[in-house]
């Protein structure tokens, strides 16, 4: 029977008047918080968007969200419609890519979303492994940050993500890849390079840069405690999603800066970074495997999430983490070990 059989005919000519492109933009609007920001994103004027809510809000008779000066709320009505909205795009973006899987012998694709250099031998090895196992299926891998990995995978368009995670949110499932230590470290340039035997203290009110997601209310909690305690100078004079520039900020001189212990221990043998305390006990990170378990994996998709979660089941926690980098090479005065 037809579900929309007893319904009210304005209820029944929803499915067909309704402009799916509203649904997409009201995402948007709800996932970076505002009308500017969503308009950046899409590529749009700030009226286009602010119009488009608007007429969702018209054709659905109900406030969606809240907004004047400085402040920004979805409502009721409008949480609601987001989470309906992320089932039905997350349903037709996968339509491609299940109808292409019919009939195929694990020829899929499987996305990956990635926040920026993950080093996990674990994930480097299930990718080898399954390869060789599947030489058709093809891979894409996003560098993503990980909140953007979080939508991402939420709304189905990549296959899972490996990120950082601040809160679990309800409909997705993680397991822990390994955990990773952060270390501050300085350039040549800097006062501190080269110098033994320092203490927390010793960094008091030098300026330093870091990632976007070091703040207390974030994925970088841990490193924003040890930033506090440290007494940095409270202006962050440079700031970036991606590690690899918050890399290229430390080496260039802007100031003191974090970094995984074990990806900087290259550039610590080189002669490019110089690590500087907390030695003992530093920040500790998880970085998870994210899927959702609402997606329509295709079979390659299926079969490499399978995989990973094998690999992590076999090895135990220890042979995943970095606690030895971490806690002992790679500090001045120490032999360093690759």
């Amino acid at each position: 029977m037809d579900p929309l059989h007893n319904a009210p005919a304005e209820t029944k000519r929803l499915p067909f008047d309704l402009d799916w492109n509203l649904l997409r933009t009201f995402l948007v609007i709800v996932e970076t918080g505002g009308i500017t920001a969503a308009a950046n994103r899409l590529r749009l004027k700030q009226p286009t968007i602010s119009n488009a809510l608007k007429r969702l809000e018209d054709r659905l008779q109900k406030r969606l969200i809240h907004r004047d000066k400085g402040h920004f709320e979805v409502t009721q009505a409008g949480q609601l419609l987001y989470k309906e909205a992320l089932e039905i795009f997350g349903n037709v973006s996968r339509l491609s890519i299940l109808i292409r899987d019919l009939g195929e012998t694990i020829t899929g694709h499987v996305t990956l979303a990635l926040a920026s250099h993950v080093v996990s031998p674990v994930l480097d090895e299930a990718l080898a492994e399954f390869h060789r196992r599947h030489p058709r299926a093809t891979f894409g891998i996003e560098v993503m940050t990980s909140s953007d990995i979080i939508t991402s995978v939420l709304q189905r368009q990549a296959s899972f993500g490996v990120c950082l995670v601040h809160e679990r949110h309800e409909k997705l499932v993680y397991r822990r890849l390994f955990r990773e230590y952060f270390g501050f470290f300085c350039g040549p340039a800097h006062r501190l390079f080269g110098v033994e035997g320092l203490k927390l203290a010793d960094l008091r009110g030098e300026t330093s840069v870091s990632f976007k997601t070091d703040r207390l209310t974030d994925a970088l909690r841990p490193v924003a405690l040890i930033r506090a305690e440290a007494e940095l100078d409270a202006q962050v004079v440079g700031v970036s999603s991606n590690l690899e520039e918050v890399r290229r900020m430390i080496v260039a001189g802007l100031g003191i800066g974090p970094l995984p212990v074990h990806v900087a221990a290259r550039d610590v043998a080189d002669g490019q970074l110089w690590r500087l305390p907390p030695y003992e006990s530093p920040p500790a990170i998880d970085i998870y495997v994210v899927h959702n378990p609402k997606t329509h994996h295709n079979r390659a998709e299926r079969g490499f999430l399978d995989l990973i979660h094998q690999r992590i089941e076999e090895l135990p926690i220890d042979r995943r983490d970095y606690v030895a980098d971490a806690m002992s090479a790679h500090r001045p005065g120490k032999k360093q070990h690759r």
